[in-house]
């Protein structure tokens, strides 16, 4: 059984539940951080020293992996149980998929935070207009060029659906669940229709038709 402890409106726990449900695996996953509270019991810090969501606990004896860092956790249960296919055997494939999760965590997820974070989670008299700003001039050029890239193919990494469409896909959740009345995004056709086609996969009900509360 994979243990799993975050609360589902992180977007960081949302990689890691799509992953285990895209790959058919029994889990449990346990509310945390947040409003839950419990990263900060020594239990938990035991698991995790960060006091963050999310983590994970899978297998028994020798073959039992912990692990924290949501990412990681996706390239590991794809590796682990993908055979393959999620999981991309070939070198080029493998870290041509690997630089766009890396991407996803140190490029648009750091551009896009603040507009998510003002707009979503602060009360509309401590909103900062100019975080705002930046971030959506910074979050649409990278859209930008994400759309030019799924013009030359269909998923993250080409052809098939790979562990690099997870934390992206959860990143344009994220920004295309942003409140309409704030924000009218541009139109990026193929990002769009690469994110269609993401909706309709059974593994992302329950993380990606939810609000962003």
């Amino acid at each position: 059984m994979l243990n799993i402890w975050g609360r589902i409106s992180s977007i960081n726990v949302r990689k890691v539940v799509w992953c285990a449900q895209e790959l058919g695996l029994d889990f449990q996953r346990t509310e945390a951080g947040g409003k839950f509270g419990v990263v900060q019991t020594p239990e938990y810090r035991a698991l995790n020293p960060n006091a963050m969501v999310p983590t994970i606990d899978d297998g028994e004896g020798a073959e039992r992996v912990t692990l924290w860092e949501s990412n990681v956790i996706v390239r590991y249960l794809c590796a682990r149980y993908s055979h393959g296919t999620l999981y991309p055997s070939e070198l080029p494939a493998r870290f041509d998929a690997e630089r766009w999760m890396d991407w996803q965590q140190t490029t648009l997820n750091r551009a896009s935070r603040d507009a998510f974070v003002q707009w979503v989670r602060t009360p509309p008299s401590e909103r900062q207009p100019a975080l705002i700003a930046a971030s959506v001039r910074e979050s649409e050029a990278l859209f930008a060029m994400l759309d030019a890239h799924l013009a030359q193919r269909p998923y993250m990494a080409g052809e098939r659906f790979t562990m690099a469409d997870i934390p992206i896909g959860c990143e344009a959740h994220r920004w295309f669940g942003l409140p309409g009345a704030e924000y009218r995004r541009p139109a990026w056709p193929n990002v769009e229709r690469w994110y269609a086609d993401l909706l309709s996969r059974p593994g992302t009900r329950g993380v990606l038709d939810l609000s962003l509360e």
